[in-house]
Parts: C-alpha cells; structure tokens; sequence
C-alpha cells in the first residue's frame, strides 16, 4: 500500500509564490517554482518572494523532478534560486522550456536541460507515470498534471477556464482528455481558487476587445496600453485589433517581442505582417501609433509612471494621447498603480481604466471550478492558489457539488495530507517555512533578521552612540557623540540624547572596573540598556548602533572593533 503525502511550499492563503509536493513512497515531485511581489508593508528594498526550499535541500536525494505548468512567474520564476542549490530535472512543454532557459541565463546556471512534454502526453519519471492535459490560460502550452498511484490519480489543474469559442490548439482546453481523466478513478484533486468568488464562466469577460475597439477605430490617435507582459492571449488580441484598423504597434519592451517571436517561430501564432513597428522607426511625433507598455507585477505600472511624469527618454506623452489601463492590478502592485493612475491624470490625457468585474483575469471561476469538478470527478478536493477566503469559497463549491466537508481539504503551506491506501489519515504533520526575500539591488537572499531591521528603521529610526577609549587603560578620550535619526523630533529632547551618552559610558567604566571589560559583550549591554531607555522615554523601538572605537595612544596605528 502506498504513502501518499501532499504539500505545498507556497501559495496557499496568498497570491503567488506556488509551488506543491507530491510525494508517493517517499519519492518527491514538485509542481511549479513561482515567486510573488511584496505588498507595501513587505517591500523595504524587496523585489520578490520565493519559498522556502530547506525541505527540498534536505532530502534532495528523493526529489524526482519539478514540473512547470505555464510560463507565468508565479509558477516558474523561483526556478533559478532553486537549482542554483539543488540540481533537479526540469520538465515543462516546449513553449514553457524555451521561457525557463531565459531563466536559467538570468541566473548564470549553466548545462542545464528541460525535458520537454507534449499538452496530452504520458511518460513515466523513473518508475512513476504521469499524465500531462491541456488548459487554457493567458499564456500558450499551459498543462495540468496527473501522476498515478494505486489509489488513483492525483490531478494537478494549474491555472485554467473554459472557452469553448477559442480554437487555437496551443491555448485550448481539452475536455475529452478532462473526462478521460475522470474516469480512471480520481483520489485527489488539486484545483486552484483565484477566481472562486466570481459568479459564472470567466469566458467570454476575460477578452478586452469589445471594450477597447472603438478607441482603435479613431484616426490619428495614439495609444498607449499597459499589460503584463506574460499574458500572450492579451498581446494577440491588441495585435489583431491594429491589424484590422491598419495600425502600427510599437512595443517599449523588447521582451515582449522576444516572446512573439518564440510563439510565431513555434507556429502557436502568427504575427500580422506589417504590424510592429521596431525601435528605430518610432519617434514622438507618429499619430497613429499603439505603445506597449509592458513589464512584470509592478514594473509595467512604473514604466508608464515614468512615461506620465516626463522622465523617459523614449515617449513623451501629449494631451491627444488615451492611455488604456487594462493591466488588472495584482497583490503587491496596489501602490505604484496608484502612483502611476495620478501622475497620468496630471498629465491631462485621456485614462481608460477597465473595470474588474467588467474584464475578468484568465483564472476559473465559480462555473469553471465546478465544470473541473464534474468532470475529473475526485474522491478529495484540495484546493489551492489562493487568499484562505479563496479557497474557502472554493470548497464551497466542492459542497454546492455534493461533497461532503470530510473529503475537502484546506491546508497551509507547510502542512501535510498524508494518504494511506485511499483514504485520508492525516493532516497533522508540518513543518516549519519561511519566506525568502529577494533583494532589489543584487537579487540576494535577505534573511528575516535583515527585513525586520529594515522594517524597524522605517518605522522608528536608529541612534548612533559613539566613543573613543586608550585601548591599554579604556578611559573615555573622546565623546560620547549620539546622533538620531528619524526617533527623537522633540527640541526638549537633549536630556534624551545626553542620558543615552552616560548610559554608554556608565557601562564600560563598570565593565572596566569590575575587570570584565570586552568591546563587543559592553556594546551588546549597551544596545540593550539604551532600547529599555529610549522605549520607556519615547515609546519607540529603534534600531541601536553603538561604536566603541579604541586607539592605542603609543603607536601610530589605531585599532576600531
């Protein structure tokens, strides 16, 4: 009989960061490396969030494979951080491959491979089999996962909706591979919950077509549109739209074209003859002429900011100029849209904003998740990607469909469903996760210790105290000098500053005279009786920085620790 164990890494209670074990017999399969952008509380010079991969690390000899479902960074972009620690093989489709070893560049990794699979495929990973089916999402060559087990299969759906008017192949969901999959006896299903408050299909309000086009039929307008620039079916529906109306379309990113590029060379689309007009035949004084603006989470929103407020070098915005806002503001974004929406009205040009209800994400909603739910008919739902409201909401609709609380399963990241034979026995085994946050400046890990101190230096500042003692008889030469920073605003307050200097020298010349003097154990003491003081006189907490700087008066060379 064999173990089954599922956990997640990430993206349960949060948006983002997604990334899920499967773990049959001990053997470890992960889905999905994805990162996720810091709301305003989190950033403190924070560029993104990825998961904790110690589990991984520690028993990297039972890790299989990581299988990627999409080319989107909240699945695939951790990737790199995770093999620049462990080497595992990489498996996604051909479109999702060619996308990770951009990745891999970024990293500097170097020999590495993604074996590629087909959108409805089976192929065995040592002695495990695995079942890959289409889905549609915003980007091409989007799959779920099955991997079989003696108990049935455990489905893995990714991001998905059903539209049954889109035919390309490379987008299009496979319903009869959905219900083939149903019928070979489903234990669990894993199904995402994004959208599980969203009444009705996503289909057709997740196109913007019919909402932009009378703004693409205006003669010697230019146009300038913000979108992510992952969400591929978004760029073909603006490239079809300036087709049609006989306009060119420049794009600001040159990533955006890359990836064109890829799809039109793959023959998942073909770009319309004539259309995009290349850097050097753009300039300012083109009428009819659409901008991209495009960029990951939050950089499309500061891009176009910097448009709006005249420092770009490249577009310079004019009082004719629409601006159509239809990059869906996403967790962690929320600011600088709101940054970029004010300097454009400042700008005094035309702002179209699409409404969210009117124009939906390419996630499932409430009639798409219960379709899934038909079809691949499971024994358990797990559901997951998601805020915990999400996926509450989504085991809701598990309940709406006839399932009974006790064959639904809401997990935290961290927390294990442990499977026996098909049933569930536990889900009290976790462990312990935290967050690793990327450094703006040099893509760093920055640990917890480092962000709470960012934290704490921007809410309640820093003192400085200094001194300077003879390093052979540590008597006080010099000082103290205290300085604050962003703590003590008072003009009364230099009985603050002048009690944290005798704090200071107080406690060497006890440590001196008691014969247990020691620069770095009298500087902790220090820091530690300063914050009782400055807390209990200001109700602050800042961060303490003391500096007892020593100088040998015989020599000509001093000594700082």
């Amino acid at each position: 009989m064999q173990k089954i164990r599922l956990m997640a890494l990430g993206g349960l209670d949060e948006d983002g960061k997604n990334m899920y074990l499967v773990e049959i017999d001990g053997d470890i399969f992960v889905l999905e490396a994805g990162l996720k952008y810091p709301s305003e509380s989190e950033q403190l010079g924070i560029e993104y969030i990825i998961p904790d991969f110690t589990y991984l690390i520690e028993h990297k000899d039972r890790v299989k494979g990581i299988f990627i479902s999409h080319g989107h960074d909240d699945v695939m972009s951790a990737i790199g951080h995770l093999l620049s620690q462990i080497d595992i093989e990489v498996y996604a489709t051909a479109l999702t491959a060619k996308i990770l070893e951009e990745e891999f560049k970024l990293h500097k990794l170097k020999n590495k491979h993604v074996h590629i699979v087909k959108r409805n495929d089976t192929f065995k990973v040592g002695s495990q089999v695995i079942h890959t089916f289409p889905v549609m999402q915003s980007i091409a060559d989007g799959v779920g996962y099955a991997f079989e087990t003696d108990s049935g299969l455990i489905v893995y759906t990714s991001e998905f909706i059903f539209d049954y008017d889109f035919l390309n192949k490379a987008f299009s969901m496979d319903i009869n591979a959905l219900s083939d999959l149903g019928k070979k006896n489903v234990l669990v299903l894993m199904s995402e919950s994004t959208g599980s408050k969203r009444p009705g299909y996503t289909a057709p309000k997740h196109r913007i077509t019919e909402h932009v086009e009378h703004y693409f039929e205006e003669k010697d307008c230019r146009i300038l549109i913000t979108l992510y620039r992952q969400n591929l079916f978004r760029i073909m529906e603006v490239l079809e739209l300036a087709s049609k109306y006989k306009k060119k379309v420049f794009f600001y990113s040159d990533e955006h074209i890359k990836l064109l590029k890829m799809v039109d060379d793959m023959g998942y689309y073909k770009i319309p003859r004539g259309v995009i007009m290349n850097r050097d035949e753009f300039n300012n004084d083109l009428k009819d002429v659409v901008i991209v603006v495009s960029g990951s989470g939050n950089q499309v929103f500061k891009l176009m900011n910097n448009i709006a407020i005249g420092e770009d070098d490249l577009v310079e915005l004019r009082e004719q100029d629409i601006a159509l806002i239809v990059s869906p503001v996403v967790p962690g974004t929320e600011k600088d849209a709101t940054t970029m929406e004010n300097d454009l009205y400042k700008a005094d040009v035309s702002i179209v904003k699409l409404n969210a209800k009117e124009i939906l994400s390419m996630h499932a909603s409430i009639e798409d998740l219960k379709m899934m739910l038909y079809l691949i008919r499971p024994k358990y739902y797990l559901p997951i990607k998601g805020e915990y409201s999400d996926l509450v909401s989504n085991a809701d609709i598990a309940v709406d469909m006839g399932y009974t609380p006790d064959k639904i399963i809401i997990l935290d990241n961290g927390q294990f469903a442990t499977f026996e034979g098909s049933r569930l026995s536990s889900t009290s085994d976790q462990i312990e996760l935290e967050d690793k946050a990327i450094d703006a400046s040099d893509m760093r890990n920055v640990s917890g210790m480092v962000l709470r101190d960012r934290e704490k230096l921007s809410t309640d500042g820093a003192i400085i105290c200094g001194v300077v003692l003879d390093f052979k008889t540590k008597k006080v030469i010099g000082g103290p000098d205290i300085q604050s920073r962003g703590v003590i605003y008072l003009k009364d307050a230099d009985h603050i500053l002048a009690e944290i200097g005798n704090i200071l020298i107080s406690t060497i010349e006890k440590n001196v005279e008691e014969g247990t003097y020691d620069n770095m154990q009298v500087r902790m003491e220090v820091r530690e009786l300063i914050s009782r003081y400055v807390m209990r006189t200001t109700g602050k907490a800042p961060m303490i920085l003391p500096a007892i700087v020593e100088i040998n008066l015989g020599e000509e060379s001093g000594k700082e620790n």
